[in-house]
């Protein structure tokens, strides 16, 4: 069922989302080559509560940590670990914060030391989708014009779009109703209202876009082995358009 959310609990959401989005561009100032992705897993979970929130997702599920960090191929879901990160990676940290209840999700996919060109590019590329996609987020339009913004714009551009994995409705819980597809036809699926809050997510890929799940039945990653990033942002159906509430800039 789609939960339609109040002023009030999109202010507590938002409050929520410039802690996630306060993080994010910590970590940006601190991954750097030898770091491990524990060390950045234990960052969040002390910069979170220094302002009174916690990590929303550890102990969903039975997942044991504040994020999941996603280095190279993987596409979402990767466990922290003692890896030191190394010159030219690609990790994606997906976190989300609870305060007093408000909920905000927001993954970024950070560079460690010097990137290659072909990743530079996916990373803009990605990033460039997701806006796309929240571009379409208006009241009156449906989930299937988001994903078909994102997908075509990512096609076009010669990389691949994930399938296996969508963004989401929040709230209450990190995971309600609606899917929100990162492909898709315009004018399908769920039609768009005010105070509907999702997360738009594209999980783009270098080479093809099937996955395949790790062993530890968390983790998945690109087949082929190729690079994968994303980025996500939670965001407010308004009058006004679409409110980023875990806006960065």
């Amino acid at each position: 069922m789609i939960t339609i959310k109040s002023g009030r609990e999109i202010n507590m959401m938002l409050e929520a989302g410039k802690i996630v989005a306060a993080c994010h561009k910590e970590i940006a100032k601190r991954i750097k080559p030898g770091m491990t992705t524990l060390e950045i897993d234990s960052f969040v979970e002390k910069y979170l509560a220094k302002f009174g929130a916690t990590p929303e997702q550890k102990g969903f599920n039975g997942y044991q940590y504040a994020t999941c960090a996603s280095v190279n191929d993987e596409i979402c879901h990767g466990f922290p670990t003692h890896k030191p990160l190394k010159d030219g990676d690609i990790v994606t940290i997906d976190f989300v914060a609870n305060l007093h209840g408000g909920l905000a999700d927001s993954a970024w996919t950070h560079t460690v030391g010097t990137i290659s060109n072909d990743a530079s590019r996916l990373l803009k590329i990605t990033k460039e989708s997701m806006y796309k996609g929240i571009e379409q987020a208006l009241i009156g339009n449906r989930i299937g014009d988001i994903g078909h913004a994102i997908q075509t714009y990512v096609e076009a551009e010669g990389f691949s779009i994930v399938r296996d994995f969508t963004g989401h409705g929040i709230g209450k819980t990190i995971h309600e109703d609606p899917p929100v597809p990162h492909y898709g036809k315009p004018g399908k699926g769920p039609r768009l209202k005010e105070g509907m809050v999702i997360t738009v997510e594209p999980m783009v890929n270098l080479g093809s876009w099937h996955s395949k799940m790790d062993a530890n039945g968390w983790t998945a990653r690109t087949i082929d082995g190729k690079l994968s990033a994303r980025y996500e942002h939670t965001i407010a159906i308004t009058k006004n358009g679409p409110l980023i509430l875990t806006k960065q800039e």
